[in-house]
């Protein structure tokens, strides 16, 4: 497993990183908390040194499970969020100085540190980063020696645009074939300030495995339900075909694609993938491959062209 900088924070992570919002059973379905832990382990033995967690995740289980991973395996890179209030029916967000505060030590507990190495505000508004107390809290949290890093987990564009602006030292962002118009736009900007990115979501949901019908189903908890309706699932099935000329070579699935894809971006310090269970970890890093160039220089430039026919910009 190669490793990159994280931006300008000093510290050197795997370029692919674990995430557990899928491992935690809030994201597609019930997950065995003792299967979360046979996927991080498996992971660590592959060599995966990030993983991304938040204290949302599982109610806080995915943290304290990190946490015990940790203590066994003190070179791990632990990137924690902050900001989602589930103690009431509905989560609300929540930026305030002393939530933060409350959420920082929170997470500190249930990792078992001292200080956080990675805090990111977990999907701010800009208007929250521009004109309320979120940054000036994190600078103050930095400066007590509670956090050692702090970033957002941006939704889009013009939120990991503001979190550039106010300093952030991480940024984690989607990131993939059917949506990379985000990162490329701030690409530039990111460049200038040396932050770390974190390309979330490299598979779209799953998507990007490129085995879906167009009569595909979700279980009943599975966030999927909410985020597409029939026509837009379709529709973006359909699209999966202006890049299917990437699988060829020693690439042999449009999954592997996908992964290789979100690697060959100089900016991005790790990939995190959501597998959720041994034997996706696995073969996602088997089709992953080796480098140095994880797709052709030619094919790259192909993208954008195939990628606007069929109403995708990048």
């Amino acid at each position: 497993m190669r490793k990159r900088p994280l931006g300008k924070t000093g510290l050197v992570v795997s370029e692919l990183g674990i995430g557990t919002w899928g491992l935690s059973g809030d994201a597609y379905g019930k997950v065995e908390e003792s299967e979360a832990e046979v996927v991080l382990r498996r992971a660590i033995d592959i060599g995966f040194t990030l993983i991304d967690t938040a204290d949302a995740y599982g109610g806080g289980r995915m943290e304290r499970l990190c946490g015990k991973l940790a203590k066994e395996h003190p070179e791990l890179v632990i990137v924690t969020k902050g900001g989602i209030d589930r103690t009431t029916d509905s989560p609300r967000k929540r930026f305030g100085a002393d939530y933060l505060r409350g959420a920082v030590e929170r997470s500190c507990k249930r990792l078992g540190k001292d200080s956080l190495q990675v805090f990111l505000l977990h999907g701010p508004t800009p208007d929250t980063l521009h004109t309320g107390e979120a940054v000036e809290t994190m600078e103050a949290l930095k400066k007590d020696g509670k956090i050692e890093h702090w970033g957002v987990a941006a939704g889009d564009e013009d939120v990991a645009r503001a979190a550039i602006d106010k300093g952030a030292e991480v940024i984690e962002l989607a990131y993939n074939l059917m949506h990379p118009i985000d990162l490329h736009r701030i690409a530039g900007d990111v460049m200038v300030s040396g932050c770390g990115i974190l390309a979330r979501s490299v598979l779209g949901h799953g998507l990007l495995a490129g085995m879906w019908t167009k009569e595909r189903t979700f279980g009943e908890r599975d966030h999927r339900n909410d985020r597409w309706t029939r026509m837009e699932l379709e529709h973006r099935i359909d699209q999966l075909d202006a890049v299917r000329f990437l699988v060829k070579g020693d690439v042999h699935t449009l999954r592997g694609a996908a992964v290789r894809f979100a690697l060959a971006n100089h900016v991005v310090s790790s990939a995190v993938l959501g597998p959720r269970t041994k034997e996706q970890l696995e073969q996602l890093v088997r089709e992953t491959g080796g480098g140095p160039r994880y797709l052709p220089d030619d094919d790259l430039r192909q993208l954008p062209r195939a990628l606007d026919k069929v109403g995708i910009h990048s």
